[in-house]
């Protein structure tokens, strides 16, 4: 019988900054059993904001907590035992319900945070932010043009596509876990900005690298998707 996935939802509107990294700043997130992935021998870190809409956590809807906003840092890495299997590292997860926010924290051991947040879009743009600290922080994208399937072995289909998540676990121990979703169209950004102060969030180094120019960015249009209960590996 088919595993029943641990949440369905929809992602959509989902703007990613992208940037090149010294790996060494990411040495102490790697989990147990995994190592960094690479694109064009660059690892890279993504700030991304998107709309978490139609969540249900084992086919149950949870009144006013189905449709938010979330931001999260994530870096890219792989598990020694099957290489193959592009995975995603969060950083740090931001969303403005705590319930949500618990949820995860139990479930996954993930890194999430519940703040103040916002958006607005618009024909040609997308902006998230949250609050701490008493001021905003924010990430915007503007874009032009019609969607399209990134290339195959392109720098975007390397950030974009990535069906597998791993957490570290309070003993030490690494749970992968499996999310579903069909390939993205992407527009690429004609501009794209973080603007505020992330430190207290991300600690001062790689605040430092979001302040800098994205090395790439793009809005991804986003789908259903599918999050599995995890395993250890």
């Amino acid at each position: 019988m088919p595993q029943r996935p641990f949440l369905t939802a929809e992602w959509r509107q989902i703007a990613m900054l992208n940037y090149a990294i010294d790996p060494g700043l990411l040495a102490g997130l790697v989990p147990s059993g995994t190592q960094l992935d690479s694109f064009a021998g660059k690892v890279y870190i993504s700030l991304v904001g998107f709309r978490f809409l139609r969540t249900r956590v084992r086919g149950f809807w949870i009144p006013f907590h189905s449709d938010f906003d979330e931001i999260n840092l994530r870096c890219y890495v792989s598990p020694k035992h099957k290489p193959e299997r592009r995975g995603v590292v969060f950083v740090r997860e931001i969303v403005p319900r705590y319930a949500v926010a618990k949820i995860a924290q139990v479930a996954y051991h993930e890194r999430y945070v519940a703040l103040p947040m916002r958006h607005a879009s618009s024909a040609s743009h997308v902006e998230y932010g949250w609050r701490t600290g008493g001021r905003w922080n924010s990430l915007r994208v503007e874009f032009q043009g019609s969607p399209t399937l990134p290339a195959e072995g392109s720098a975007e289909q390397f950030i974009a596509e990535h069906y597998w998540g791993y957490s570290a676990q309070p003993d030490g121990g690494t749970l992968e876990y499996q999310v579903e979703h069909v390939p993205w169209r992407v527009w690429r950004a004609t501009s794209a900005q973080f603007e505020g102060d992330p430190s207290e969030l991300y600690g001062p180094e790689l605040a430092a690298c979001l302040k800098g120019t994205p090395d790439s960015a793009f809005l991804a249009d986003g789908s259903g998707v599918k999050v599995y209960s995890g395993s250890r590996i």
